[in-house]
């Protein structure tokens, strides 16, 4: 035999690159907002069915377990939306330089991340 070749990195080492691992929570985040609509139209039913049920889906949605959901649905929606976005600026052929590429990805989270905690403060001030 010859000379022993390198081998390809493992998974664990390798690093995928910023706008792989968007890509892919993007499309994690479509299969979430699918999911929750799901819920989101199982809670107006209960709203449709009266004040018992309404209750009953109320108590749920108020469980910690429930403002989890919530939270973790209201987050994949803003990163989802300005995603998207993103991707609309990138179908007129803006942005597509590597640097900006990069840029855009942080300014989507930071954006992303802004707008999920201003809709919790606001939703949590009402309280």
């Amino acid at each position: 035999m010859g000379k022993a070749r390198p081998l390809s990195p493992h998974l664990q080492v390798y690093r995928l690159p910023l706008p792989a691992v968007m890509s892919i929570t993007h499309r994690m985040t479509g299969v979430i907002l699918a999911s929750g609509t799901i819920l989101l139209t199982a809670w107006l039913v209960a709203l449709a069915y009266g004040p018992q049920s309404f209750a009953f889906a109320m108590m749920v949605v108020g469980h910690p377990l429930g403002q989890l959901v919530l939270f973790g649905y209201s987050a994949a929606l803003f990163y989802h939306m300005c995603n998207g976005i993103r991707h609309l600026n990138w179908d007129r052929g803006q942005g597509l330089e590597i640097e900006q590429v990069y840029r855009s990805g942080k300014i989507t989270i930071a954006v992303a991340l802004i707008l999920t905690a201003a809709l919790w403060a606001a939703l949590y001030s009402l309280i």
